[in-house]
């Protein structure tokens, strides 16, 4: 398959359609955590809050290769905003009077828009770069790390921008500004959106989906447990604690709470954005093999493995400086964590072929949502029976098991 020849036009517009999808969805992420705890939900309701978010994103990421190979990149790429506008519209009706039942059932099914939104755009845009990046060596690391850098960095943003709205405008008003932006966003994109992407083809089968490349299944189980190893303190655990560190319940001090845990968030994105944005130059990757590339990822994640168990034994312990330790510690995980996925982002696409890429992407970005799902069922359920202990242990395990399927990657 030939390279558009407006490449770099094709590729600047899908960084952009990208950025705004996650800047959104970061803060929505936030805006929902943040003001359902403020509500009384547990640890584990708030975990189910995110589960069908996480669940609609392993089907939508079973489907969407599929869907991209039938009608094209952009028509899921548009389908992607648009869903996400709609799941905020929705959001915003939400009627403070209803029940605990209710409100929960009615998050979670918002939520599973948003999902299905989030894995659309991801995978057209994760697809776009294999078909765009130029072909010397190290090009295509090159574009996908600044395309999963500078999102994260955006998504970053997102947690401080959510923050800092529930803070001054409140849950409604916020969700009704994103989605009055995402709109202006989409028909930007739309107007600005140059030819060339591939506009599918009616010969490809859903039975296509599954990989036959045991490469790719061995990636994607690693991914799957990688960031299972993330989502595990990440969603529920680690906001929740320093809530709680933070908090005196008054208004007042629920304000500045939110405002430390968005910015602890969004820094912590936003470093790991940018790490992996420079990833190829921490690699030296214009000058190693896909097999060098391969033994860097069973290096590293190895090593990620054993911060969240050091981290563990350290709230157990009940260390001075705890909260300290604990930000510190994050943020080196922060740092090899983004090592690890920006290795797996490269090698998922120098796996697959030009031919086969939606497909391969969908599913590798299908078992990434269900790492996800995990993690985020075990946040909540590890939280409430282990606190942040037991959410850091769950953690050093996940790691443990996807450096178990690295080690069987082949070169």
């Amino acid at each position: 398959m030939s390279k558009p020849e407006n490449s770099l036009s094709a590729y600047i517009a899908v960084t952009a359609a990208y950025w705004a999808f996650m800047l959104t969805d970061g803060a929505l992420r936030m805006l929902v955590l943040l003001h359902f705890h403020t509500l009384g939900f547990s640890a584990v309701q708030l975990a189910y809050l995110f589960l069908l978010y996480e669940l609609m994103g392993v089907v939508t990421n079973l489907s969407a290769g599929w869907i991209a190979a039938r009608f094209g990149l952009t028509s899921t790429l548009y389908g992607g905003l648009a869903i996400q506008i709609v799941a905020l519209v929705a959001l915003a009706q939400l009627d403070p009077g209803w029940g605990l039942t209710a409100s929960v059932v009615y998050v979670m099914v918002v939520q599973g828009l948003s999902g299905i939104a989030k894995d659309l755009s991801k995978m057209s845009a994760k697809s776009a770069v294999k078909l765009l990046a130029p072909s010397e060596q190290g090009g295509l690391f090159r574009w996908v790390a600044v395309l999963t850098g500078s999102k994260n960095a955006v998504k970053g943003c997102g947690f401080l921008l959510g923050a800092v709205l529930l803070a001054l405008l409140g849950f409604t008003a916020s969700v009704w500004a994103m989605a009055a932006a995402l709109g202006l966003i989409l028909i930007a994109v739309i107007a600005f959106m140059p030819p060339g992407l591939p506009t599918g083809r009616k010969s490809a089968k859903f039975s296509q989906v599954f990989s036959k490349d045991a490469n790719i299944n061995r990636l994607s189980l690693a991914r799957m447990f990688l960031f299972g190893a993330r989502d595990v303190w990440f969603v529920v655990g680690i906001p929740i604690y320093f809530y709680a560190v933070l908090s005196d319940g008054s208004e007042a001090g629920n304000r500045a709470a939110f405002f430390t845990i968005g910015s602890f968030m969004a820094v912590w994105t936003i470093l790991y954005g940018f790490v992996q944005g420079i990833a190829p130059k921490l690699l030296r990757a214009t000058t190693r093999t896909t097999p060098e590339i391969v033994h860097a990822a069973v290096l590293w994640v190895g090593l990620l493995t054993l911060i969240p168990l050091a981290l563990s034994l350290a709230v157990l312990a009940d260390l001075p400086h705890l909260t300290v330790i604990l930000v510190l510690g994050l943020l080196v995980f922060g740092f090899v964590f983004a090592v690890n996925s920006s290795v797996h982002s490269y090698l998922i696409l120098a796996f697959t072929s030009d031919e086969r890429v939606t497909m391969d992407v969908g599913f590798y970005y299908m078992a990434n949502a269900a790492g996800r799902l995990i993690g985020t069922l075990l946040s909540g359920l590890s939280y409430q029976i282990g606190g942040l202990p037991l959410c850091l242990f769950t953690a050093a395990v996940m790691a443990g098991a996807s450096w178990l399927a690295a080690r069987r990657l082949k070169g």
